[in-house]
């Protein structure tokens, strides 16, 4: 029988709670070769996507001065931050990565040629209460277009989301992005509801992103809390939870004015959606706003059709964040999509593909005599392009030839005693199981 390892001392200690330094920290992860391959399978899905639609790739640090993200960001998100001081300095871990972007727009903001087209894959930290799909740290894919008034920017947006939920095997109607426009939600309040006090329509978007959350009954509490900073009344937070009821246009038309430039835009962009083929799958919802105040037009969310995750992705128009950051007012707009929610649908759905290990040749020496010529079988074979392991000198042959099998090696390249006195390697095809031999390289 097979002499079984027992676990060692360290890894007795991880199981019992112990060694937190063996640990990665709560609401991380680590990436072992198995999840390696999912994740590059994905990011891989995700930027080919995005270089479809003629996107370019940039990237920014990680670590942000700290008053980027707590400028007009939204209380969670600034609740949320990892941050700390040093040498004087207030630096946090992005939350996010809009506002990285909006800073390097500005940078370069008087020599750029708009509009842009811009997408990112980064780690992301929040410090926020964990659910599945939900982590302290996660890796997002942004798209986001810079310099594009008109709703051309979102229809093409949400195209390569669908694009990519298509390229991931979801059928049609797994997935539903709800979208809004909290132009058209301000606009309407701001005419009534809030006529008095107009400045606290964004706060009021913060409590009203968390009606999925905590239900219409919370919601109605805290715009109705006279210690807030929102303070309606009774009949004034029935208004809102009225008009966040709105499922259709029409419906949304009752509580507009009659020449509503955002209704107008939101008739425009299902137009264009119908044109990609996807407006049946984007239903409007007056319920979704979106939890960061800078945003300011059309936004969206995507959700598993059973309801049982949390937002996949998300995004809007955001065009007065530049300005905010102290930059000149430049239209915008762009979406997240977060690795750790898609992760879960896929596992619950069976589609995540086979992704095993790939190597394409072996080699494998018989001996410490005959390691020299292995190596440069090897170096010969990677200097063509090929993906070589080349096997330690003592490994039992079978277990070598099934390693080989199972990582979808074409051949095995095998040199003992023999091969080397006649100065050949023999070549195993693991798909025909025929041999032949070659002339081992001089060198």
């Amino acid at each position: 029988m097979p002499v079984t390892k027992g676990p060692t001392t360290a890894e007795k200690r991880v199981r019992q709670g112990e060694g937190h330094a063996l640990q990665a920290p709560r609401g991380t992860r680590d990436f072992y070769p198995e999840d390696m391959r999912r994740r590059n399978w994905l990011f891989d899905l995700f930027r080919k996507t995005a270089l479809r639609f003629g996107f370019e790739e940039v990237d920014a640090p990680m670590v942000e001065h700290a008053e980027l993200f707590t400028r007009k960001a939204g209380e969670e998100i600034v609740d949320q931050l990892y941050h700390f001081e040093l040498h004087g300095r207030h630096l946090a871990l992005r939350p996010e990565m809009t506002p990285s972007i909006a800073r390097m727009v500005i940078a370069r903001q008087g020599a750029m040629r708009f509009p842009i087209r811009w997408f990112t894959i980064t780690q992301n930290w929040r410090y926020e209460r964990m659910t599945r799909g939900r982590r302290r740290e996660h890796y997002q894919w942004n798209m986001d277009v810079w310099g594009e008034k008109g709703v051309e920017a979102e229809a093409e947006l949400l195209s390569a989301m669908m694009t990519v939920f298509d390229a991931l095997g979801l059928a049609r109607g797994q997935v539903r992005i709800r979208l809004n426009s909290r132009a058209l939600l301000e606009e309407s309040l701001r005419e009534g509801v809030l006529a008095s006090r107009p400045g606290v329509f964004e706060p009021l978007c913060v409590v009203i992103d968390k009606i999925d959350k905590i239900g219409p009954e919370a919601v109605t509490d805290l715009l109705r809390d006279e210690k807030g900073e929102i303070g309606l009344s009774a009949g004034e937070a029935e208004r809102v939870l009225e008009m966040l009821g709105v499922r259709s246009l029409d419906e949304a038309a009752r509580f507009a004015a009659p020449d509503s430039k955002a209704l107008a835009e939101l008739r425009r962009l299902y137009d264009l959606l119908d044109a990609y083929g996807i407006a049946d799958e984007i239903p409007f919802d007056a319920s979704v706003v979106r939890g960061l105040a800078y945003y300011t037009g059309v936004v969206f969310e995507a959700f598993d059709a059973g309801g049982t995750l949390r937002a996949i992705a998300g995004g809007g128009r955001y065009d007065r964040l530049a300005e905010t950051l102290g930059g000149r007012p430049v239209p915008a707009v762009g979406f997240g999509f977060g690795d750790a929610v898609i992760g879960e649908l896929l596992e619950d759905e069976g589609l995540w593909p086979r992704l095993e290990r790939k190597v394409e040749d072996v080699v494998y020496a018989f001996g410490p005599d005959e390691m020299v010529a292995a190596i440069r079988v090897a170096r010969r074979l990677r200097e063509a392009g090929r993906r070589v392991e080349l096997a330690p000198g003592g490994a039992k042959l079978k277990r070598v030839l099934g390693e080989a099998d199972r990582s979808g090696a074409a051949r095995v390249h095998l040199i003992g005693g023999d091969e080397l006195a006649r100065g050949v390697v023999k070549v195993k095809d693991l798909s025909t199981k025929q041999e032949h031999e070659e002339p081992l390289p001089a060198s």
